[in-house]
């Protein structure tokens, strides 16, 4: 599986099968939610719960499984001497809004799938989950900005 990660990407750029295949999944998961999204808007809350919480999920396994790790390894030890070099600052900001995009992310989906204890609970259900959408989104630009950095421009 190594193997295969460390392959050549599909994408045509100079990114490594792993970079590309989680470029992917993360843009998927974009769509998904914004399709939650508007499932929502056509007050179909069953089907914007699964969506959701599906889209959380995938979201939540490749950043533990692939960002955080690539982050911890490469960008990490950078910092904070090489913030203004190539791609540590895009990185860091990325970092940074999609942990905590992706915090809240699950934490709304818990609340949202009632996992959550009746004190933590919050009476603004709405707004949460639209700056939740709002940091995810903000995130996957940054992560596209990023990718195009690190492996079309290979800054």
């Amino acid at each position: 599986m190594s193997d295969l990660l460390q392959s050549p990407g599909f994408l045509g750029t100079k990114a490594q099968f792993g970079s590309d295949a989680t470029l992917v999944l993360i843009l998927v998961t974009a769509v998904l939610f914004t399709i939650g999204w508007r499932l929502a808007a056509a007050r179909r809350y069953e089907a914007h719960r699964w969506v959701q919480t599906l889209s959380a999920a995938l979201n939540a396994v490749v950043v533990v499984s692939v960002m955080i790790g690539s982050f911890l390894t490469h960008i990490l030890p950078g910092l904070p001497g090489k913030l203004l070099e190539g791609s540590y600052g895009v990185t860091t900001v990325h970092a940074f809004v999609g942990l905590i995009g992706l915090l809240l992310g699950v934490f709304v989906v818990l609340r949202g799938n009632k996992l959550v204890p009746h004190t933590l609970c919050f009476a603004n259900y709405k707004a949460f989950m639209r700056v939740s959408y709002a940091l995810y989104m903000a995130a996957t630009l940054i992560g596209v900005v990023v990718y195009g950095v690190a492996f079309v421009y290979g800054i």
